[in-house]
């Protein structure tokens, strides 16, 4: 059997050390699903992925990945936080191999909407900005039966649907998610819309109110947040 590598140890120590029994307990309010974690701050996280990333960083990449992995099979949202923070960390490395490792990790590992995010909207969207010919792919995963395939098929567009990009790709998306039954599929979908009307304002309204009579309201409301006042009271008009 391997012994564990010495930096998860001392992570894990470090994790416990600086655990809060106040922030344990109020971090499942923002969850339906039970969450696992220690009771730290997101900034006391990103600390911790900070510092032992110095320790890391010169280690190959598959040798980062299976640390990676070994943070993941704890079940610990923290040490969840910690392989998106190193994932991201290693964005100039990235090789198109690598998509399959992170979708392994989503289908595998990722249990709630914080991790998912955390995962998919640097990582894999920096991803995709350097692989764009993988963006098939996250449409695939819009038919996945795992829920966080398919809000990842959403969220991993939403960096470069903020700067504008991939708004053909980012509407592909939305129709596949469009009726999902899950909420936090609609919540993803409506983001994405959300973050793409940033730049294409005029194209996100016409999708909106071309499909609004399908659209579940929460992807709906989510879309529309950044609009002005009219445009959103002439989207949620009921048309009956």
């Amino acid at each position: 059997m391997d012994t564990m590598d010495p930096v998860i140890t001392q992570i894990r120590e470090e994790l416990q050390k600086q655990a809060d029994p106040t922030v344990q307990k109020n971090s499942g309010r923002f969850f339906k699903e039970e969450i696992v974690c220690y009771g730290l701050k997101t900034s006391a996280v990103h600390a911790i992925a900070k510092k032992y990333w110095k320790e890391i960083k010169t280690r190959d990449k598959p040798e980062i990945f299976a640390l990676c992995e070994e943070l993941y099979r704890s079940g610990y949202m923290e040490e969840a936080f910690i392989v998106s923070k190193w994932a991201h960390l290693l964005n100039d490395r990235y090789e198109p191999e690598d998509l399959a490792v992170f979708r392994h990790w989503i289908e595998t590992y990722i249990s709630n909407w914080a991790e998912c995010d955390g995962l998919c909207t640097h990582t894999i969207g920096d991803f995709i900005q350097e692989y764009p010919e993988y963006l098939d792919e996250l449409k695939r995963w819009t038919q996945s039966k795992n829920r966080w395939m398919r809000r990842a098929a959403a969220v991993s567009l939403v960096m470069p649907a903020r700067r504008g990009k991939f708004l053909d790709e980012a509407i592909e998306i939305a129709d596949l998610l469009l009726t999902d039954e899950d909420d936090l599929v609609q919540k993803g979908c409506g983001w994405l819309l959300k973050e793409a009307s940033r730049e294409h304002r005029e194209e996100i309204f016409a999708y909106v109110m071309e499909h609004k009579k399908v659209m579940p309201r929460t992807a709906l409301r989510y879309a529309i947040e950044l609009m002005p006042e009219e445009m959103r009271a002439e989207a949620m008009k009921k048309d009956w």
